[in-house]
């Protein structure tokens, strides 16, 4: 196989154009970073990239364990591919093998893991915990958690809320300080709706592949609740993340530069219409896949930039 074919095959073997939500929520806590960052403190640019480098490498791991489950169980067999669900394709297709897709999902684990440790020695001892709770989130995604449907909360969690809290706490700080000290109100509050969108994220995409997820071994909210009554708790989930960031600056925590985060409204409304009329429709889904990915990566970005306009005015 050609080097530019090999790369172009691990790229999609990591999902590549999925790894953007990492980076979108570490900017927002490098934002939140800079607005409260201490007087006697910097920011090195070293340490941006670490951050951005380990979660980026934590998401791909996150990628590859789930291609390598999802393998190994056989779901990939029975799972109706979209541009926005289903995996990659690239070990049925036989362009990668279990076995080395299972050996990068470990590196890249191991990579993000060791960037975690500098972190927690440097800055503060919260992100061992941090980190080892998002490496059980990673390898234990598909065994467990799947099984116990705790694999929307894990997701929301770590590919959300935590990698904004925890750039925060690496950027700001010390060693020594206290636990109460860490994390201003507006922090942690901000850092709620991206854990919220990544948990919406993975529960529309769950629709497409419920039926090869059940007969994988999984028992995820889709599967449990049925295809209508999951549709209506996305709805729910997505009328709480829109008035949670429209709450914010109404209530003095935050800037009314916040309310930018709901540009992308009227696109998560056309998906949200879509799922309650199609959920047990798959093809007629995708749209509202693709507008709902859309919708969480631009509500990040929108979230970072908001914040980042409140420290030049």
């Amino acid at each position: 196989m050609k080097t530019q074919n090999k790369l172009v095959v691990w790229l999609n073997q990591i999902r590549a154009n999925f790894l953007i939500l990492a980076v979108l929520l570490v900017l927002i806590g490098i934002a939140l970073a800079y607005k409260y960052l201490p007087a006697n403190h910097s920011i090195r640019w070293l340490d941006l990239a670490l951050i951005i480098f380990g979660t980026v490498t934590a998401h791909a791991s996150v990628n590859l364990f789930n291609e390598y489950s999802d393998h190994v169980t056989g779901i990939d067999k029975n799972t109706k591919r979209t541009p926005f669900s289903g995996g990659s394709g690239m070990m049925t297709s036989g362009l990668t093998s279990p076995s080395e897709v299972l050996i990068a999902a470990i590196l890249t684990l191991l990579v993000s893991g060791t960037i975690g440790i500098y972190f927690g020695i440097t800055a503060h001892w919260t992100i061992f915990l941090i980190m080892l709770t998002g490496a059980f989130s990673i390898v234990f995604y598909t065994p467990l958690l799947t099984k116990l449907m705790l694999g929307e909360l894990f997701s929301g969690l770590t590919l959300g809320t935590l990698v904004v809290l925890g750039t925060f706490i690496s950027l700001t700080a010390t060693p020594e300080q206290p636990l109460g000290t860490l994390l201003p109100d507006e922090v942690f509050l901000i850092s709620i709706p991206p854990g919220i969108l990544t948990a919406l994220l993975l529960f529309l995409n769950q629709f497409p592949d419920s039926e090869a997820d059940r007969k994988g071994g999984r028992k995820h909210l889709v599967i449990k609740l049925g295809y209508k009554n999951a549709a209506s708790l996305y709805a729910v989930g997505v009328a709480a993340t829109f008035t949670f960031i429209l709450v914010l600056p109404l209530t003095g925590i935050s800037s009314y530069w916040l309310l930018l985060a709901l540009l992308p409204l009227p696109l998560i409304l056309k998906a949200t219409k879509t799922t309650l009329k199609y959920y047990g429709n798959a093809e007629k889904l995708v749209p509202a896949l693709g507008e709902n990915i859309a919708t969480v990566l631009l509500t990040d970005a929108l979230l970072a930039l908001a914040i980042f306009i409140t420290l030049f005015i």
